[in-house]
């Protein structure tokens, strides 16, 4: 097995790519994502992972969702590291910002999750894996409009080599063993 399949705490940034309100009002599986999303932003401040959440025009789109937005204040709060950027490209590597954000965190691997998984999140993984980053994508914490543009880009992402797999597994991989104080709390947030 590749280490570029597998999630590594020390090399991995979490990438929340515009789930905001407004987007989230025509998602379809929207409260399924928004909670997968919720319980990766919670499991990336238990083992020190950086966050990076972006919004795409805000003033149309609106602001991060509130459950959202709630862990990532939790994340700040226990002092782990939050970029917070806004954007018009759909692509976050065409954002100079976002670029520049990346860069300072020094890690070779993204987790993504995120709206709309044909537009925003699969140009900015493809842009990702241009660049040699390790791409990871949480189907479940992804989604699109329709269902078949959600399916289609993420054979579109394996095809192009981001692994693609769901965030309770990625979640346990990066705690790694059970018995453990990290693995209790663990099991807190996927009990939500």
């Amino acid at each position: 097995m590749s280490s570029r399949s597998v999630v590594r705490r020390d090399d991995a940034t979490l990438l929340v790519i515009d789930e905001q309100t407004r987007l989230a009002e025509v998602m379809q599986r929207r409260e399924a994502v928004v909670s997968a999303t919720e319980r990766l932003v919670r499991t990336a401040a238990l083992v020190g992972m950086p966050v990076v959440v972006t919004r795409q025009y805000p003033k149309g789109l609106g602001d991060t969702d509130a459950r959202v937005e709630a862990a990532v204040v939790d994340v700040e709060a226990a002092g782990r590291t939050v970029v917070r950027l806004d954007k018009v490209a759909f692509d976050c590597f065409g954002d100079a910002g976002f670029v520049h954000g990346l860069a300072k965190l020094e890690r070779r691997q993204l987790l993504i999750a995120g709206m709309e998984t044909h537009i925003c999140v699969t140009q900015t993984a493809l842009s990702a894996l241009r660049d040699e980053f390790d791409v990871h994508v949480a189907a479940d914490a992804c989604c699109s409009r329709r269902a078949g543009d959600h399916d289609l880009a993420l054979a579109r992402l394996r095809a192009a080599g981001a692994v693609v797999s769901g965030s309770e597994s990625v979640m346990y991989e990066l705690v790694g063993e059970a018995g453990t104080d990290e693995f209790r709390a663990l099991l807190a947030i996927v009990k939500g």
